[in-house]
């Protein structure tokens, strides 16, 4: 009785649900057409072309590998039609590569690497990772320590853009010299260099693109050569910003101090300046004031005089 009075049930449902079908409008195949043309006017998504050839710090991409142009096309189109981020990149880049460029030409780092902190972390300054990588450049605590960055309760160096840069130029010139390879030496910045010798020890490669990798470290080097390729034409992905658009350099002067400083909201407003504009200029030192027992010297940004004033389009 049981199997009877459910199968009598899905019987009557069955029933039912061929009634309210039969009973609905057809479907008028003109207007199907007419609404999916609708659907697409104005917007458009398409595959993208990938290159013939494709470079990484001088080192040749092997896209004829059909796994390396499908790891490179994911990226392409994840960072391309995720317009609001990329967007924020682009714009974002305007400001600091101008920085970076310059460290990376003077430390004999390819500039390629410029990308490398804008996928670590969008050169969002503030930024902390859940394992507590800080800054720009993403560095751990101990790691940090080993380039020569000061790290303590007052002074983080992680978050000074200029010494943060240096200390990464130094671990990627440490990882060529052991890989023989900048892209390389690229994914051990993610992996860490004893995550990727485990790697060459245990699939006896030594190439990245020939490597297994773990998810993050795969799409690694992808995503860098990705934001290359859009931030080196945007217009070409569909991107278009006027000049006025990008975030400008912050103008500075510097003030040296050897000495503590009791009062940062004191200390800016004698310069020109509000604690915020000099906290957004200096991330890397993290109280209040600085003691500074040992006078050591600092160099602390501020702001030139209409620094912050946005500069209107020429119509």
């Amino acid at each position: 009785m049981k199997w009877f009075s459910i199968l009598t049930s899905i019987f009557v449902l069955f029933f039912v649900f061929n009634l309210m079908v039969g009973s609905a409008d057809p479907v008028d195949s003109g207007e199907v057409q007419k609404n999916s043309n609708a659907s697409t006017n104005g917007y458009s998504i398409h595959a993208l072309p990938i290159p013939d050839t494709l470079y990484f710090a001088g080192e040749r991409v092997p896209l004829e590998k059909s796994y390396v142009s499908e790891s490179y096309d994911r990226e392409l189109l994840v960072n391309t039609y995720w317009q609001s981020q990329t967007l924020l990149l682009i714009k974002r880049a305007n400001r600091y590569f101008p920085i970076i460029e310059p460290i990376l030409k003077e430390q004999g780092v390819p500039e390629d690497f410029k990308y490398l902190p804008l996928i670590e972390s969008g050169f969002m300054e503030r930024i902390v990772s859940p394992a507590g990588a800080s800054g720009v450049w993403q560095f751990m605590s101990a790691t940090a320590g080993e380039y020569g960055l000061e790290v303590n309760k007052e002074v983080d160096e992680r978050y000074h853009l200029e010494k943060s840069t240096i200390a990464a130029c130094e671990f990627l010139k440490k990882s060529y010299a052991r890989f023989g390879s900048w892209t390389m030496a690229a994914a051990s910045y993610n992996a860490g260099v004893r995550g990727i010798d485990r790697q060459i020890d245990k699939q006896q490669a030594t190439n990245y693109y020939e490597l297994l990798l773990n998810e993050e470290t795969a799409r690694y080097v992808f995503r860098i050569l990705a934001l290359k390729e859009i931030l080196s034409r945007p217009a070409d992905f569909g991107f278009h910003l006027k000049p006025e658009d990008l975030y400008p350099v912050i103008p500075t002067f510097d003030v040296i101090v050897m000495g503590s400083v009791p009062d940062f909201a004191e200390f800016a407003a004698d310069h020109g300046a509000t604690y915020r504009e000099f906290k957004d200029l200096n991330p890397w030192l993290r109280e209040t004031y600085l003691s500074n027992p040992s006078k050591k010297r600092y160099l602390m940004k501020l702001p030139t005089p209409g620094a912050y004033e946005k500069v209107k389009s020429k119509k």
